[in-house]
């Protein structure tokens, strides 16, 4: 399997099919859709991608919360692609990625039914459980 994990330039053809993959799998299964506004943040945010031949599987965003901070969001992989260690490749390129602008923390809210895949990445869920986007999450971070 030929991958590439790389940036997203925002607005590009690669975002439009990051848009797709993220509606795919993380909108359309809860009935909804990413609002104009949603999607104008996003020129904001870095975008990471993951290729096999050009196609991509998987993405997320990481967002700036401070000169600290990072937010990872909007991880989603290719369902026919999941369970293969896409995702876990997509996050530790994301980690090095932070580091290297020199973020020393990582934070996300996790649906609860992949809390574990990141507690294997040694993310540490806190706070009580949170509806987002009508499903229970947990807050999770780790430092770099």
């Amino acid at each position: 399997m030929n991958l590439e994990i790389r940036q997203i330039s925002f607005g590009s053809n690669e975002y439009k099919m990051e848009v797709a993959l993220r509606s795919k799998i993380l909108r359309e299964p809860l009935g909804l859709q990413f609002t104009q506004a949603e999607l104008e943040q996003d020129i904001h945010d870095t975008h990471i991608g993951i290729f096999q031949d050009s196609v991509l599987k998987g993405c997320l965003i990481l967002s700036g919360l401070d000169v600290h901070a990072v937010k990872m969001r909007q991880v989603a992989v290719d369902n026919d692609f999941q369970g293969q260690g896409l995702g876990k490749k997509l996050v530790q390129f994301a980690e090095k990625f932070a580091r290297d602008l020199g973020y020393n923390q990582i934070k996300l809210n996790a649906r609860v039914a992949v809390v574990p895949f990141y507690e294997a990445l040694n993310y540490v869920a806190y706070d009580e459980p949170m509806l987002e986007v009508t499903i229970p999450h947990r807050k999770m971070q780790k430092s770099l």
